[in-house]
């Protein structure tokens, strides 16, 4: 339709200038909250450089939404301060036929943050943070030692003093395993183990059971029943906002059949999917406030976007912290601020002129 290319071609240059702006604010705002410590440790100016080109991905993630709804607002501002929206809802096309194919950017958009996010950010934040720590001197290598792992319903436990993830071999092995009401039934015992591809070969292994209410002990003769699989020694060492929502899904699951804690990291995971509708509902919540100023345009629509972006996160940020004390369920805290403000959105479209 003729109006909504329009109307996308006055949205359109506008996003660009914002995200451009908001992205260039928050590489320098990292830039500069660094700044003191690599001039202390004379970090080289080419290095300062490749941190802040690896921030990038993540400084258009954060600048995304705010930035869509500030276009949006000023868009639609605009065009009513010129009179143009009076027209077309004089010809009666309603406010939301008008506003649909902004509606369907959001959409859009919200789309390609999910895998914008899953497949470039996290990668490129990772790499950021640690050329960060190999600048300024800190430990940067990975924690695959003294690891505890509980797995089959925590009815076996790993305790594994070195996991070497490129050879897949774990040193200094030792294994519990319990009945259903947590009586021990055995102790393994091995130098090491290594990945078949299927199952776990151990080294010079022994095995402490009872006999007739004897602790014994013996070689462990060839089993190929311990199959867990060695990613679940690498999870442990790390974030579930630092993986891919694949990976992600996979720590919870590790966590949960190990009857470890696992809210705080399930809430991140819902987190992930919940964090990418943020384009679909700034674009609601800029279409409904955009008709409604028609002096400051520039300035209302700023200070608006700011004002709903602080809001939004405040409200994600309290919803996720009851979620990870486990006051609400995981997936209510995720989701709760994303369907809150769709509603506020709609709300306020509703009560907009037209």
């Amino acid at each position: 339709m003729t109006l909504d290319r329009y109307l996308l071609r006055q949205f359109i240059p506008i996003f660009f200038v914002a995200i451009s702006m908001f992205v260039f604010l928050l590489i320098l705002i990292d830039l500069f909250s660094n700044l003191v410590r690599y001039l202390n440790y004379e970090v080289p100016f080419s290095m300062i450089m490749k941190i802040s080109l690896y921030f990038i991905p993540k400084s258009v993630s954060y600048a995304l939404p705010i930035s869509m709804l500030f276009a949006a607002a000023y868009t639609l501002g605009d065009l009513y301060a010129r009179n143009e929206l009076t027209t077309i809802f004089s010809s009666g096309i309603p406010f939301w036929r008008f506003s649909i194919s902004l509606v369907a950017v959001g959409l859009l958009v919200s789309v390609f943050t999910f895998f914008f996010d899953d497949m470039l950010v996290i990668p490129t934040l990772k790499v950021k943070n640690d050329l960060g720590r190999r600048a300024l001197r800190q430990h940067v290598t990975e924690n695959n030692s003294d690891i505890v792992i509980k797995t089959r319903n925590g009815r076996m436990i790993y305790s594994v003093d070195y996991f070497d993830h490129e050879k897949l071999i774990i040193n200094g092995v030792s294994i519990v395993e319990m009945d259903e009401r947590g009586n021990f039934i055995s102790q393994i015992r091995a130098s090491s183990a290594s990945w078949t591809g299927e199952y776990w070969q151990f080294n010079s292994a022994v095995i402490y059971h009872y006999e007739a209410d004897i602790l014994r002990i013996r070689p462990l003769p060839e089993n190929k029943s311990y199959r867990e699989h060695p990613d679940i020694f690498r999870r442990k060492a790390v974030n579930v906002e630092d993986l891919g929502a694949k990976d992600a899904g996979l720590l919870v699951k590790d966590l949960r059949d190990a009857g470890l804690p696992f809210t705080q990291a399930q809430a991140n995971y819902f987190h992930r999917f919940s964090f990418a509708a943020t384009p679909l509902i700034v674009m609601i919540l800029s279409i409904s406030m955009g008709g409604r100023f028609r002096k400051n345009i520039l300035l209302m629509s700023l200070f608006a976007s700011l004002s709903v972006a602080v809001v939004f996160y405040i409200t994600e940020m309290l919803s996720m912290t009851m979620a990870g004390l486990n006051y609400i369920p995981p997936i209510v805290g995720a989701w709760f601020p994303v369907f809150l403000f769709i509603i506020i959105g709609l709300f306020l479209l509703g009560t907009a002129k037209t």
